[in-house]
């Protein structure tokens, strides 16, 4: 099993002022970077499908978070896109392999919100051991619930992390002084390098056969996409805790559920859904499950470093220049 990395783009443009259409909310430091190049910056936020396909249409660069979807119609209809630039990490929402037979650099912040990113897990690792959410609403509700809400130390527990990037390593961090075993799948990570971050790397099987807890830290890909599905769930211990702030759809949702309704899981928490916004879920509702609403990314300084970043990226790309960041370059 593998994720892959993305190849290559080679459209420039060379006028005075570029259009910079911003279709999703963009932090002010990044707004004003790009005005300071020159740029005329268009905001248009909440556009639907068709809007965006208008709005594109004369843009120089296509700037967006996660919500905005950009498929093979919104390049062609973006006649004159040099780069589009994703303010944060995760590419599932544009077609890059498009963008790349268009000539249309694609660039992110890759940079921007591993922190949160990293923070958001070991909260929710945390709150889903020890059922904060829901002794906190049954307070809440006026129940005084101590003995319902009994939990899971982390101590000395085995932690298995798939996919050693930049968030699977910074949660390594954050995680190792509760005196925990880390063991960690990554095909693109050896033996060696694993060990320089005191993880040991394990084939998935065996990731999925010993982890106490298993966090998720890969895009997704088709070949991601429903990794933890029914089949590698039973392969789980009885009692383990997953948790995915990584992208929607590589936990099966509803073989999740199934799992747990079977007691072949202790409980899950998630940030990011197959679908989103997501306001149904068979997660949603159950005692087991700790859901928030994709805020791993959700900091003030995450945004203000995405907004940034992806401001910087756009106007080297408008300028000609190297893009640091690009993905297909």
């Amino acid at each position: 099993m593998t994720w892959p990395r993305a190849s290559a783009a080679s459209q420039t443009w060379s006028g005075d002022v570029a259009r910079v259409l911003v279709a999703e909310t963009l932090a002010d430091a990044g707004l004003d970077l790009l005005r300071a190049a020159g740029h005329d910056v268009d905001v248009r936020t909440g556009l639907s499908p068709d809007e965006l396909r208008d709005a594109v249409a004369g843009a120089q660069a296509l700037v967006i978070r996660s919500a905005t979807q950009v498929n093979a119609d919104v390049l062609a209809a973006g006649d004159s896109l040099v780069v589009v630039g994703r303010a944060g990490v995760g590419l599932d929402n544009v077609d890059v392999a498009a963008a790349t037979e268009r000539g249309v650099l694609v660039c992110n912040a890759p940079y921007s919100n591993v922190v949160s990113a990293a923070e958001m897990t070991v909260a929710l690792m945390l709150a889903l051991a020890r059922h904060v959410p829901q002794a906190h609403q049954a307070l809440a509700d006026g129940r005084w619930e101590r003995n319902r809400w009994g939990g899971m130390e982390i101590y000395r527990k085995t932690i298995g992390i798939v996919g050693l990037g930049r968030v699977g390593r910074l949660v390594a961090q954050r995680i190792a002084p509760f005196d925990v075993a880390l063991i960690s799948y990554d095909p693109y990570v050896s033996a060696e390098s694993g060990r320089a971050a005191d993880v040991e790397m394990v084939e998935f099987d065996e990731l999925l056969e010993r982890s106490d807890i298993i966090t998720l830290h890969m895009p997704r890909t088709p070949e991601t996409a429903g990794l933890l599905g029914a089949e590698n769930l039973a392969k789980c211990r009885s009692h383990a805790l997953i948790v995915n702030t990584a992208r929607g759809g590589i936990l099966d949702e509803a073989a999740a559920a199934a799992a747990l309704d079977g007691g072949r899981l202790g409980g899950i928490a998630v940030d990011v859904y197959e679908t989103e916004p997501a306001t149904e879920s068979p997660l949603f509702g159950r005692p087991d499950v700790v859901a928030t609403p994709h805020l791993g990314a959700s900091t003030a300084e995450a945004q203000d470093r995405a907004g940034i970043q992806i401001a910087e990226q756009v106007n080297l790309a408008l300028a000609g220049d190297p893009v640091p960041y690009a993905v297909n370059a």
